[in-house]
């Protein structure tokens, strides 16, 4: 079984298994990697952190479980927001530095080992989390944060004009996550112009979707720098079939031309 097959499995398992699924996407990249000793290691680091709990219903342990995690050394690192590093579980597992995504998911499989009613809200820039029912969120470090801060936060990304409505604030599903993994290190690995690493990516976000779009178009642009026509066109096609947009459709079938196929899709 490939990688990838195993990703997809732990996500028709039920319930999900979205971090080992997580871990087997880091296995894509790394053919070292074994996600089964992953999983048994994990247990060290659960038992470490349930360690400096307090003795506290699970509701109320939210923000001692991120605060314990930040005594064991783990946190966002600004300075590996570039590498891909920072984003494969197993790596930020082991150095305890990394991207926001990666630790967000280490923390809810902690928080679902504990039976902590933990929730990912994917909040312009950055990952909140928050507790079921409860009046507040908490950052990555464990502060509390209320509608004010979070009212800051969105202008400090988004500009003055930027209003903070209950979109903002909605829970993240897990394989929505492994949805944003996937295009994440895509981007990443595009950076590098690790161009076949990357469409392993692209291929996987369209598989975890639903596709949309930009998906398509992603995946587009790495079959036209790695020279495949034939996967670019089929690409510009959906993507043309999905696009709602009429400057795109016609910047999307003007593309199509050039490639010397314009589709039949009216």
């Amino acid at each position: 079984m490939t990688p990838r097959q195993a990703c997809l499995l732990c996500l028709e398992r039920e319930p999900p298994a979205f971090f080992e699924a997580a871990l087997w996407i880091a296995a894509e990249h790394d053919a070292s990697l074994r996600p089964e000793r992953v999983l048994h290691e994990f247990g060290g680091l659960l038992r470490d952190v349930a360690a400096g709990l307090p003795v506290l219903p699970p509701r109320e342990l939210a923000q001692p479980l991120l605060r314990q995690l930040q005594t064991l050394g783990f946190q966002e690192e600004p300075a590996l927001l570039q590498y891909v590093q920072a984003v494969l579980l197993h790596k930020v597992l082991l150095q305890r530095r990394g991207q926001g995504l990666a630790l967000v998911l280490i923390v809810l499989e902690l928080a679902r080992r504990l039976e902590i009613p933990l929730a990912c809200i994917a909040f312009p820039g950055r990952f909140l989390l928050r507790v079921a029912n409860s009046d507040h969120l908490l950052d990555l470090s464990g502060r509390r944060l209320h509608t004010r801060d979070c009212r800051d936060m969105l202008v400090r990304q988004l500009g003055p004009q930027a209003q903070l409505n209950a979109g903002h604030l909605q829970p993240c599903p897990p394989r929505r996550l492994l949805l944003l993994l996937s295009r994440q290190l895509r981007q990443l690995h595009q950076q590098e112009e690790n161009h076949l690493a990357a469409l392993k990516d692209a291929e996987r976000a369209l598989l975890i979707g639903p596709p949309g779009v930009d998906d398509h178009l992603a995946r587009a642009d790495l079959y036209r720098l790695l020279d495949c026509p034939q996967g670019e066109r089929f690409d510009l096609q959906r993507a043309l079939l999905l696009s709602e947009d009429p400057v795109q459709r016609l910047q999307l079938s003007q593309r199509l031309h050039r490639l010397g196929a314009m589709p039949a899709l009216h």
